[in-house]
């Protein structure tokens, strides 16, 4: 008999801006399993993993290493640790979380940027009314470098929460385009991390891909206990329409990063790694409302 308290638990992610992908504990992997064009157009947040520096994530998301200092109130002589939190933006430049009186003008003026590049990416119009804590990318934007290390306190980190929660409510209803990874598990955690809920079932239950799409992230240790994150064992897949879906805590997982997906394929098997507390499917959407 399925526990019908057990089989909860996640990882959890922020995307800053509308574009599906980015785990807050993640991709959550070495350098050489991410893709960096798997996460362009997305502010993304990256997990440390032992033996990263920030050159090599800088280039790996194809970014300036100053990006990365920035974003993150880095110095060049910080130090980062194995699970440490990055913010990766999505082009080099800086981020700018708006502050009483700005306007696309003086963003873009404190840091050097053309005003037109900063309409453009974030599709706003000029002379549009900016409110308060939105957050502006500034393609090519200059700042500072801070004589301080990272702190917990830094207003990118503290406003992360907040612009998650913003950005699931507003994402789009897609009756029927996702079909139940898991049509033989029972719901044990409704919404829950970014945009996911958490379905029992037996260890070793088939997975099914919920949409047509391509793996971008096919993540297996078999031999020890994987963590990535706290997601463990998982699967992403990018879907037509822009979205992605994220399969965690798998026993198993029976495709590769760059596979052609088709719906109800099976991917996986349930399982219980990673941060869980029992056999079940983690299951996220990003970029569409979850409908399980």
């Amino acid at each position: 008999m399925i526990d019908q308290n057990g089989g909860k638990g996640g990882g959890d992610i922020t995307i800053l801006d509308n574009t599906a992908i980015a785990p807050d504990a993640g991709p959550a992997g070495t350098i050489a399993d991410i893709q960096a064009n798997d996460y362009q157009g997305a502010t993304s947040v990256y997990i440390v993993h032992k033996g990263d520096t920030l050159p090599q994530i800088a280039k790996m998301f194809n970014l300036n290493l100053d990006t990365i200092l920035w974003a993150n109130n880095l110095t060049r002589n910080s130090a980062i640790h194995e699970g440490d939190s990055l913010v990766i933006l999505p082009v080099n430049g800086v981020q700018h979380i708006v502050k009483k009186g700005d306007t696309i003008n003086s963003i873009a003026k404190k840091y050097g940027a053309k005003v037109a590049d900063v309409l453009d990416f974030n599709d706003i119009l000029a002379g549009q009314v900016l409110s308060v804590g939105d957050i502006i990318i500034v393609p090519n934007g200059i700042t500072q470098i801070n004589t301080t290390s990272k702190s917990s306190s830094s207003p990118v980190v503290s406003s992360l929460a907040a612009v998650r929660a913003r950005l699931i409510a507003s994402y789009p209803s897609m009756p029927g385009y996702f079909k139940n990874p898991l049509p033989e598990g029972h719901k044990t955690q409704g919404i829950h991390g970014y945009n996911g809920v958490d379905l029992a079932a037996p260890k070793g239950s088939p997975v099914y891909a919920a949409a047509d799409g391509i793996v971008s992230v096919s993540h297996f240790k078999p031999l020890t206990d994987p963590w990535f994150g706290g997601y463990g064992n998982y699967i992403d897949i990018n879907h037509p329409n822009g979205t992605q879906t994220r399969y965690a805590h798998l026993s198993e997982v029976y495709v590769k990063a760059g596979a052609h997906i088709s719906q109800g394929q099976i991917i996986g098997a349930v399982g219980s790694t990673g941060e869980s507390t029992g056999p079940h499917l983690h299951f996220e959407i990003h970029g569409a409302k979850n409908p399980f």
